[in-house]
């Protein structure tokens, strides 16, 4: 019988870390530093969220990556979500937005 403490490793073990676990998180200017330099990516949009945080939307037109970028008041940057085949109507015409 499996006890109830032992469950939560179980199944970390079986599916993986849960997605929490495995945000990378650090000061701003070094996510974004990370962001330009190993992928390519630029910012290509931003929204507020009241005033605890920021939200990115950062991109690579050419490889089709992308990165949700989430940055609280402290400086402190995590990013939220990540993918690929990007799109956007200034990737589709070829200019910056």
């Amino acid at each position: 019988m499996i006890r109830l403490h032992t469950l939560p490793a179980l199944l970390i073990a079986l599916y993986g870390a849960p997605v929490a676990a495995q945000m990378v998180c650090g000061p701003r200017a070094v996510i974004v530093m990370q962001l330009d330099l190993k992928y390519g990516e630029t910012r290509r949009g931003s929204g507020v969220r009241g005033p605890s945080a920021i939200y990115e939307v950062w991109a690579n037109c050419d490889t089709g990556s992308w990165s949700i970028l989430k940055t609280t008041p402290n400086g402190w940057a995590c990013a939220m979500a990540v993918g690929d085949n990007w799109t956007d109507r200034a990737c589709e015409k070829g200019r910056p937005i």
